[in-house]
């Protein structure tokens, strides 16, 4: 067992809580749950695995905190859940560790020595069902486990990256994996949400007119810093509606994104186009009526 506590966020996660946290095998000495007042079975789910990890001699605790956005309560949670272990990790409950993953963070991580404070974990993504190889979505690279401490998530309404504050990196070999296990209507219901929140955050970014926002990711995994730079400084200034046209082509044709099948075709066009376009849209609408998009609270 490592000394290890890993930091999860819930809003209704039943479906997916207790397979990211068996997916550990033991590895991890404590578990933090930050739940934005779920109102499905996530407490009841939370009480059970906890006597369950106690029989084992880990544990878990539960905590209730007012979402604002993701990196406020992320920090939250860092800051006020009282973790001594000398490391910690961010984990979605959606997430899992394949058991190499596991194996490797119970074998390799308390080897670890100074100044690497920060460990780079490869995310492979799955969408109904499919493990997402192609379209440029795989290996996604993610500051994951750092030292108590020595880290802070971004203070960023959308993309948020968890960020070094002293120390280096290094990178493991084996798979986190992403797959969600609830409905499509559910997938496209956070994406409506995330679109205004990504409005929100360009708004803010054009209002304060940030000349180098990925300073900010310079402690984080190279891979999150050029999709920054490219986002803000190369997608951003094509023309609007015409730019998720363009982002879809270069996932779906020529990053191969064709390859991952009809999940696959599903995924590339819902994500790199639809969701793109939707965005655009409601850009076009704040400033055609001149709205200011407001605070978004957490998915209802």
């Amino acid at each position: 067992m490592v000394d290890l506590t890993v930091i999860i966020l819930t809003k209704n996660e039943t479906v997916n809580l207790r397979k990211c946290i068996e997916s550990f095998h033991g590895c991890a000495r404590r578990f933090v749950v930050v739940d934005s007042y779920s109102t499905d079975a996530t407490e009841a789910l939370c009480r059970e695995l906890a006597a369950e990890l106690q029989a084992a001699g880990m544990s878990l605790d539960f905590y209730q905190h007012s979402f604002v956005d993701y990196s406020t309560q992320l920090n939250w949670g860092l800051n006020n859940t009282s973790i001594q272990t000398e490391w910690t990790m961010r984990m979605d409950a959606d997430e899992e560790l394949t058991d190499e993953l596991a194996q490797e963070i119970d074998l390799c991580l308390s080897s670890v020595c100074p100044p690497v404070n920060g460990i780079i974990l490869r995310r492979r993504m799955y969408f109904m069902g499919r493990w997402i190889k192609h379209g440029g979505r795989y290996p996604e690279l993610l500051l994951r486990v750092f030292r108590t401490g020595k880290a802070l998530c971004e203070m960023k309404i959308m993309d948020e990256h968890m960020i070094l504050t002293e120390g280096t990196t290094m990178t493991f070999r084996s798979d986190l994996i992403d797959n969600n296990q609830k409905a499509i209507d559910w997938w496209i219901n956070k994406h409506n949400w995330y679109s205004s929140r990504e409005v929100l955050d360009y708004q803010r970014l054009r209002a304060e007119r940030r000349e180098d926002t990925a300073v900010a990711l310079s402690m984080s995994s190279k891979q999150a810093r050029t999709k920054r730079i490219i986002k803000e400084k190369g997608y951003y200034r094509l023309p609007r509606f015409f730019r998720s046209h363009v982002y879809f082509l270069y996932r779906y044709y020529v990053r191969l994104g064709f390859l991952d099948g009809t999940e696959g075709r599903i995924y590339h066009f819902l994500q790199a186009y639809w969701y793109r376009f939707l965005v655009d849209t409601k850009m076009y609408e704040c400033d055609k009526k001149g709205i200011e998009m407001g605070q978004q609270g957490d998915l209802k």
